[in-house]
């Protein structure tokens, strides 16, 4: 990763959402979503961000590159709107070293959502991503719910979704692993109609099974450490688990699917309990 982090140059408006992002231009001509240290949340949504951005990018999930970007003082003091918000009262924006989400890099974006109605969800282009998404979810503990906006490019006649904000994975600021059954899903339960078995969660599944330490490592590397407080013990826990979690990931998803609201209505196998995968391709299926 570069070590001179992107620039941001100009202020465009807030964002909705409860970290109280701004969507800004940055020096290399494209646009971010700019979370900043003191957002309301926890200052440790931005390590969660960069850490889970890269880690599903490993994955070859469509969610939005990541970038360290940094906001100058004089920025923050000549842009009215870059303020947060709290029960205390609001205050500037941080300068510094902020998390930026690529948004966009100035082409016509046609038509941008993050609701749609059932009939136009269903014919979203990569609706099979979303169980693919589940596994990212699952093994990262992510405790708010799957956030997914869609777009149709200018001339095309369906939508496509990108998965979004990543801040609550690993328990947020308590960088802990929960795993509530019904946490870290789309709330809308129609995106998972299709799955029918573990093939459905593939390649994806078999990557996160199968990655190393290494590689995760290689996911925080160039993480700033004022966004996890310096507790370099804490991030070697964080990454020592996640490790460890990747054998248990099934196990999670079909915690999710044995819930009170069955997620899979189609779902044609189940999963054999006596076995465990620890980056194996042995899958144990029984027919159910």
């Amino acid at each position: 990763m570069n070590d001179i982090p992107l620039q941001a140059v100009q202020h465009l408006r807030p964002m909705r959402g409860g970290s109280q992002s701004h969507l800004m231009r940055a020096s290399d001509g494209a646009f971010y979503v700019v979370k900043f240290q003191n957002n309301p949340q926890h200052i440790r949504v931005l390590a969660n961000e960069f850490l889970a951005g890269r880690l599903a990018r490993l994955l070859d999930l469509p969610v939005p590159e990541v970038k360290i970007i940094a906001v100058s003082d004089w920025l923050v003091r000549h842009s009215a709107e870059m303020r947060v918000r709290s029960a205390a009262g609001s205050a500037l924006c941080s300068s510094g070293r902020q998390l930026g989400s690529l948004h966009s890099r100035g082409e016509a974006e046609g038509d941008l959502f993050d609701y749609l109605p059932d009939p136009i969800l269903e014919q979203v282009t990569n609706l099979r991503d979303f169980a693919r998404m589940l596994v990212f979810d699952k093994w990262t503990s992510n405790d708010d719910g799957r956030q997914a906006i869609f777009r149709k490019p200018p001339g095309k006649r369906r939508y496509r979704a990108t998965f979004i904000d990543h801040g609550y994975c690993f328990g947020a600021g308590e960088w802990t692993y929960t795993d509530a059954a019904a946490r870290g899903v789309f709330a809308n339960y129609s995106v998972y109609r299709q799955v029918q078995g573990w093939e459905d969660f593939e390649p994806t599944l078999e990557k996160a099974e199968q990655a190393d330490i290494d590689q995760l490592w290689s996911c925080a590397a160039g993480l700033p450490e004022e966004w996890y407080e310096g507790d370099r013990t804490g991030l070697e826990r964080l990454i020592e688990e996640l490790y460890r979690r990747r054998s248990r990931i099934r196990d999670l998803i079909d915690a999710f699917r044995r819930s009170t609201r069955p997620p899979f209505p189609n779902w044609k196998r189940a999963l054999d309990p006596s076995r465990r995968l620890a980056g194996s391709n042995d899958e144990a299926e029984v027919h159910g």
